[in-house]
């Protein structure tokens, strides 16, 4: 299947692409760690700052309220593109707090219900926060199983989504594998026993469609400069109902309503939960990214890393390589590998030999490498601009490689 996209067109839209590496041509596959940035997205972030700079909500003069609408429409533009209402959408820093600020928020909407059910695939930012409120509460934790082919195991979900269950949380597509996992299916089955949903979508809102409604989640989460923003910019979308009965994360300016010296009264959503001068350069940032990657198409990124994606896993299957990936038809344009007797992190700095940038390590996923018996992997991570000369130079670098540790192919 060829490209509905053309990537190499669309990589002379990122300046940074224009830099050498060790005198070679920066060929970047670390996009599950971050995104590069198109002009456009540096443009709109250096006109706010060169033409509308003011604080929002504020001030009743023309550059404050000309910062305020620039935020508030991105609210409106990032909740169209994922299916949600404006008042649905909080900013924060990243998929990180979003869930952080779930952990600390939820637990009131719990009521007798004292087990929280996650996966075995994880990020730590999914599973933390989770492990740690658990502690806290002395709520039980509990996982569901990923089978031998790195996919999830739905009879396991279906067992342990109880009545007992407070909340499932899982990823959509797991950063370490690149699964895809059925998050609809599992929203159902909570949702059939009452429990709550809170989905990871980090790996996945960059690189597909995504809608909240379809999804069946009561919560989703991911980070702007995984989709081609800034850093320090992240989405929590929630179902306003649910936000409405939440208590606040943190407590401050802009968040408030009314405030005497005893008592306060929270702003209404999404301000409730966006205590203090936010990320506004971020937020807007933000927006341009959504517009950029709307322009493009969500299915047509989809596959062409999908086209990528296969053609990668087939060039890999020639070599001495222990691929951990799901297959083209249940993962994304996520692949993590090892090379037989050679470290992740040195195939990893080996690659940047060579003007590669891919992942060696355990990628926040340390429970997830214990259970696969391997300290961390090789990760190469797709996004919109790479090519297939980027799968090229990468099985080059890899014979080089395999040449220097006299690995047998």
């Amino acid at each position: 299947m060829l490209s509905a996209i053309n990537p190499s067109a669309l990589k002379k839209q990122f300046p940074i692409f224009k830099r050498k590496i060790h005198g070679k041509s920066l060929t970047y596959l670390d996009n599950a760690a971050t995104t590069q940035k198109p002009q456009a997205v540096i443009d709109t972030i250096t006109d706010y700052y060169t033409n509308h700079n003011a604080n929002i909500h504020r001030g009743v003069y023309q550059l404050s309220q000309e910062a305020t609408g620039l935020y508030e429409a991105a609210h409106a533009t990032i909740g169209r593109f994922i299916g949600a209402s404006a008042d649905e959408i909080i900013f924060t820093r990243n998929t990180t707090e979003s869930i952080n600020l779930l952990a600390h928020s939820l637990p009131p909407l719990f009521g007798k219900r004292n087990e929280l059910l996650l996966t075995e695939l994880e990020h730590h930012a999914n599973l933390v926060p989770w492990q740690q409120l658990a502690k806290r509460a002395g709520m039980q934790l509990k996982f569901i199983r990923m089978n031998s082919d790195f996919t999830l195991d739905l009879a396991d979900a279906e067992k342990k989504i109880t009545s007992k269950t407070a909340l499932v949380a899982l990823c959509h597509v797991s950063n370490a594998l690149g699964t895809i996992n059925p998050v609809q299916k599992i929203t159902q089955l909570a949702k059939a026993k009452g429990a709550l949903t809170v989905v990871d979508a980090a790996q996945s809102v960059p690189h597909m469609p995504v809608d909240v409604k379809r999804l069946g989640c009561d919560f989703l989460a991911f980070s702007g400069h995984k989709m081609y923003g800034s850093t320090g910019i992240g989405v929590l979308y929630g179902r306003k109902e649910l936000l409405e009965r939440m208590p606040p994360y943190m407590t401050g300016g802009d968040m408030i309503k009314r405030v005497s010296y005893h008592d306060a009264e929270w702003n209404d959503l999404p301000m409730k939960f966006e205590a203090g001068t936010p990320h506004i350069s971020g937020a807007i940032g933000l927006a341009a990214a959504v517009s950029y990657l709307q322009k493009i198409g969500m299915e047509n990124i989809r596959k062409h890393e999908e086209h990528l994606t296969a053609l990668a896993l087939e060039q890999l299957k020639k070599f001495s390589v222990t691929i951990y990936h799901p297959g083209i038809n249940h993962g994304a344009g996520i692949i993590s590998f090892n090379l037989r007797g050679v470290h992740a992190h040195d195939v990893a700095s080996l690659m940047d030999d060579h003007g590669i940038c891919i992942r060696g390590g355990h990628h926040c996923a340390m429970p997830l490498m214990k259970k696969l018996g391997i300290p961390g992997t090789a990760r190469i991570s797709f996004g919109l601009y790479n090519t297939e000369q980027d799968v090229a130079a990468v099985m080059i670098a890899l014979q080089s490689i395999i040449k220097k540790f006299g690995v047998k192919v």
